[in-house]
């Protein structure tokens, strides 16, 4: 079998039986072709040796991919030969031969201040109280006219203030990802309970619990206006046009929201999921909790957020430890 057929064949049978995210399976095909061009797409599989592999982790490096970018080329096609060992096209694993090393690679997730996030849900406020004093006065906007006074519809001015007002809310009160709000249907929304069922990266589902009162009466001020919408779909979320909104509509939101409340820097949802994790350390929750909210399979992720709790930490410390003021009256 050739590196060529070997691909295509890998990406049509193994997520057959691996459910992955539409972004994970775009990734693959993009780490798989790009190594397969490198390659050689008649490069026999049985000929791919760990000189291969090493000529590839090289050949990305000079042409300047990050350490985090090769690495997880690398293990894209580690799974690749994995998958051959499986089915007895490959006797072993290349990679048992390999060595490589992608250098230090120390990502800090940037994170949102205090004040930016106050800002952010403030405009969200701002935004939503202004529509709903107009509806309850009567004052329709212009371009909502046509609608009925139960707004049912998506593109309704409305629905779209308290639609983003409960997406930057519920990104931050529940550290999600934009994909998995994205992908939340109405019954995973449990409002007995107070919480979201969850489908987390990789497969690993969970709950996600909102703890405010405040963030949980937003909710559900949002999903009976939700309820409402003439839409076919069971999104939680939608588009102005009633579809499931994107994770690039959500992004929109978010630079939208940023931009009405005056702040300069470029933000992104996931920039809300790190800033309420460095936030719940900060305040003293333990790791393991913030690992089980986040939904990491490894806390030596969660431990990431450490750098920027310690750092603020030592700040403090050097601001206000007493061995400061008593070593200077020696």
């Amino acid at each position: 079998m050739q590196l060529g057929q070997a691909t295509a064949d890998f990406l049509s049978g193994y997520f057959s039986t691996h459910d992955r995210r539409n972004k994970t399976k775009a990734a693959y095909r993009v780490d798989l072709e790009q190594f397969k061009n490198f390659a050689g797409a008649e490069l026999a599989l049985s000929a791919l040796a760990g000189a291969v592999i090493e000529k590839w982790a090289a050949h990305l490096s000079t042409e300047a991919y990050s350490p985090a970018s090769i690495r997880r080329k690398i293990v894209v096609l580690r799974v690749f030969c994995s998958y051959w060992v499986r089915r007895g096209e490959l006797p072993e694993s290349p990679f048992w031969r390999v060595k490589l090393s992608f250098g230090r690679i120390e990502q800090l997730p940037r994170t949102l201040t205090e004040r930016e996030m106050r800002d952010l849900l403030a405009q969200a406020h701002r935004n939503y109280r202004s529509l709903a004093r107009q509806y309850a006065k009567g004052k329709v906007p212009k371009t909502s006219k046509k609608l009925s006074k139960k707004t049912n519809k998506a593109s309704c001015a409305y629905y779209r203030a308290l639609r983003d007002l409960a997406l930057v809310d519920l990104l931050f009160a529940t550290g999600m990802r934009v994909g998995e709000v994205s992908s939340l249907d109405l019954k995973d929304f449990v409002v007995g309970e107070a919480f979201f069922r969850v489908q987390g990266k990789g497969g690993r589902d969970r709950l996600a619990f909102a703890v405010d009162e405040q963030t949980l009466e937003i909710q559900r001020k949002h999903r009976k206006a939700r309820k409402r919408i003439e839409s076919q779909g069971t999104a939680l979320f939608l588009n102005s046009s009633g579809e499931r909104l994107s994770t690039q509509g959500i992004t929109n939101v978010i630079s939208q929201l940023r931009k009405e409340a005056g702040i300069e820097r470029h933000i992104t949802p996931h920039m809300l999921r790190h800033t309420v994790a460095t936030l719940l350390l900060r305040n003293g929750a333990d790791i393991r909790v913030v690992q089980e909210f986040l939904g990491h399979a490894s806390i030596a992720t969660t431990q990431r957020y450490t750098h920027i709790t310690k750092e603020h930490m030592i700040g403090a410390l050097r601001r206000f430890h007493p061995s400061l003021t008593i070593h200077r009256r020696r």
